[in-house]
């Protein structure tokens, strides 16, 4: 049995990870610096994504780049002056894009987002906050014709894992279009993905939870981790070295140079997104999530808020934000004539991910880990928390891990 951990990080898989751990009887610390509800964890759309069982490193990702790079309307932006970091990432995206590969990690990310639901209904009764959950699916809606007859047949016939897909009722497109100021061409639905209602609202439930539990923090920046006597030592920043049986890494975009020195290579980059939110106006409540796919943007309703959420930037962590990424978003609000409110407030976070867009997980000797979900932090965090914990106590995981070790990156 496990009878301490750390896990640094304090994001939405970090808290999992801890949680889970602490079922098993594990007393926890929490390290990370005092900086909550910021990160990717909070700043996403809130859409449990369990369709997306194609991983983004394919051939058909690929050959869709010259049209969707943001300087030609689309939303994938490659900085000139970040060409350091996006280039040698992208070849290692194209290494791990054959079929083969794809086949490969398709199968792992279906196995892990078949049970993400359930794991995330079984986190939020513990916490007492259900409601925060809600499985009602989402839509796609396209504005003119071609793109819709494309956009549908390419839905339609894509595998959606757990979740389905069907063209909208008159009535659920009749509704579509009081949303919007401009004629909808078409919109399917999807059926069995779900929502976080407030994301602000479950970190902080999850945080409670985790108190609640007995576990502790330390407000501080983890400097390394170092393995020792059968356990692990964590310096931090200003406070005195802590100790415990086993660490796990769940920092998101700033872990890599933590399990580098232990000869774990983890080639992450910071995939940034962005979104605006404002006052939601007579956006209804009990709206499911809205994917504008033509322009690359997804629409949520919060319980206090619309967001409006887009653009894939790969940078350097601390690059500052382009602000014509919020000025983006703020024109296809206006163009759409979507109800968000002012104050707009804008934001930027950085998604962890690695070249094969599947997630880190695993565990080496003392040092386990967890990062590097891009755009499924949210969508994978109760279930990979859960599949980790089960792993560190030498139990049998729901699915297999394998294919998430970070040995499959030499």
């Amino acid at each position: 049995m496990i009878r301490s951990a750390i896990v640094v990080g304090d994001g939405v898989v970090a808290l999992n990870v801890a949680l889970a751990l602490q079922k098993r009887g594990t007393q926890v610390t929490i390290v990370a610096p005092d900086a909550p509800w910021r990160g990717a964890s909070w700043g996403n759309a809130g859409h449990i994504a369990v369709e997306q069982v194609a991983p983004l490193a394919s051939l058909s990702t690929i050959a869709s780049v010259p049209t969707r790079l943001f300087s030609r309307g689309g939303a994938l932006a490659l900085p000139a002056r970040a060409i350091g970091w996006w280039l040698p990432f992208t070849l290692r995206l194209l290494r791990a894009s054959t079929p083969a590969r794809f086949a490969r990690g398709k199968a792992a990310l279906s196995a892990m987002l078949a049970t993400a639901i359930p794991a995330w209904q079984r986190v939020l009764a513990e916490a007492g906050m259900p409601e925060l959950l809600r499985v009602d699916g989402h839509y796609v809606v396209w504005e003119t014709p071609a793109t819709a007859a494309r956009g549908r047949a390419a839905w339609l016939a894509a595998d959606t894992g757990t979740a389905t897909v069907r063209n909208a009722t008159g009535e659920e497109l009749a509704r579509l279009r009081t949303l919007t100021g401009v004629p909808l061409a078409g919109a399917i639905r999807f059926e069995g993905s779900g929502q976080i209602t407030d994301t602000g609202a479950l970190g902080e439930a999850l945080a409670k939870r985790f108190s609640a539990a007995g576990g502790a923090r330390v407000y501080d920046r983890a400097r390394s981790v170092i393995e020792r006597d059968g356990g692990v030592r964590v310096t931090l920043d200003e406070a005195a070295p802590l100790d415990a049986d086993v660490v796990v890494v769940a920092a998101g975009a700033a872990s890599a140079p933590l399990v580098a020195p232990l000869g774990l290579r983890a080639p992450l980059i910071a995939e940034r997104g962005y979104h605006i939110e404002g006052d939601p106006g007579d956006w209804p409540a009990d709206q499911p999530p809205v994917v504008f796919e033509d322009r690359a943007m997804i629409v949520t309703r919060f319980a206090q808020r619309l967001r409006a959420a887009s653009i894939v930037e790969f940078a350097a962590v601390a690059t500052p934000a382009d602000p014509r990424k919020w000025a983006r978003l703020r024109a296809h609000v206006a163009a759409l004539g979507l109800p968000l409110r002012e104050p707009v407030a804008p934001w930027m976070g950085a998604r962890p991910t690695l070249p094969d867009y599947l997630p880190a997980i695993g565990r080496r000797g003392a040092v386990a880990y967890a990062f590097g979900h891009q755009h499924l932090g949210l969508t994978l965090s109760a279930t990979g928390g859960e599949a980790l914990a089960a792993l560190l106590h030498g139990e049998t995981p729901a699915y297999d891990l394998a294919p998430f070790d970070l040995a499959r990156f030499g």
